[in-house]
């Protein structure tokens, strides 16, 4: 770590997108959907230490994004949020920023009974950029780990292969 509390650890990571297509919920809400799955390696190794799988939902009628993320470690997420500006990349670049809440309101966060008490999530805040071939994020976790309070921050640049 170094001397600010931040602590650099490169990595490489392949996350893959398929196309779900439209799912209709009660006869009335349509969404678009993705889902994906996401594995990220630490360089120095190539030593797996995050495997995530989840979905990317777009309710065009109500301009609501959604975001549903599970670990393997008995966490799950639903991170929601309003998408202003274009929403193809070919009109700009494409921002999407979503976040849940372990205190309620419509996007939270639910986790296992150990989670809760030992390394519990409290905050999910996500936001990509798209532009051209490239995707950009930023994401910030806030955990509660054995009562001291703690912000995982990752953030890349990948390119569409």
């Amino acid at each position: 770590p170094k001397s600010d509390g931040v602590k650099e650890n490169p990595y490489h990571e392949t996350i893959t997108y398929t196309a779900i297509g439209d799912v209709t919920n009660a006869e009335s809400q349509v969404l678009s959907v993705l889902r994906y799955h996401q594995v990220v390696s630490h360089q120095s190794n190539n030593q797996v230490f995050h495997d995530e799988t989840g979905y990317w939902m777009w309710d065009p009628k109500s301009k609501i994004v959604m975001h549903s993320v599970v670990i393997p470690r008995g966490v799950c997420v639903l991170a929601g949020g309003e998408h202003k500006g274009p929403t193809t990349a070919s009109a700009g670049p494409v921002e999407i920023e979503v976040v849940a809440n372990l205190d309620g309101g419509d996007w939270g966060i639910v986790q296992s009974p150990f989670m809760q008490n030992s390394a519990r999530t409290t905050e999910f805040r996500h936001k990509i950029t798209l532009q051209g071939d490239s995707l950009s994020y930023f994401e910030t976790t806030v955990l509660d780990i054995y009562g001291k309070r703690f912000e995982h921050t990752d953030k890349n640049e990948l390119s569409r292969q």
